[in-house]
């Protein structure tokens, strides 16, 4: 039974295994978040001189406390797009691991830009993964749209630039439209 258990559990692993983050969901996102080549306060959006919590640069690096030194005056196109593909390697293989059943890449890549934007610990607890692992799944949600575009808040306010987001994800999961 366990050998048994372990071959589905490898089958269904083996649907996503091959997949990863294509040119054109890479070039989503970076649209998605902008290219900041100087230090940022994500919340506003504002340049910062100081480190604060939320501090972010590249393609939504965040900065750590410890790491400020190395990032506050700002960092390059290359230097950018080197801390952009340490950041999403790892969301490309939470997916992975977590998304049970067959996606195309247009899904795939949506899962990542969504999943990076509201974290792995995020992603793999949500109704998103539930629903589309099981779409009988029992959630707060009626669909699997409607638990992808809850996820539309900031320090417990609704954002319409996460409305838009969320709008436009969906579209790339939904259509395989990349904007």
């Amino acid at each position: 039974m366990a050998q048994g258990t372990r071959v589905a559990k490898s089958a269904q692993t083996s649907l996503t295994q091959n997949l990863t983050f294509s040119v054109r969901g890479r070039s989503m996102l970076k649209r998605l978040e902008d290219v900041r080549l100087k230090p940022y306060d994500d919340q506003t959006g504002v340049v910062i001189t100081q480190w604060c919590a939320g501090a972010t640069i590249g393609v939504g690096h965040l900065i750590d406390q410890g790491d400020w030194q190395r990032f506050s005056t700002g960092i390059t196109h290359q230097e950018a797009e080197t801390l952009l593909a340490q950041d999403v390697a790892p969301y490309v293989r939470e997916i992975r691991k977590a998304v049970t059943r067959r996606l195309s890449q247009s899904e795939f890549d949506a899962l990542v830009i969504f999943a990076f934007n509201i974290g792995r610990r995020a992603f793999t607890g949500s109704s998103v993964v539930r629903l589309l692992n099981n779409p009988k799944a029992s959630t707060g949600y009626t669909s699997l749209e409607s638990a992808w575009k809850a996820w539309n808040q900031s320090q417990g306010k609704v954002m319409q630039g996460l409305n838009n987001r969320r709008a436009t994800e969906w579209k790339l999961f939904n259509q395989g439209v990349y904007q």
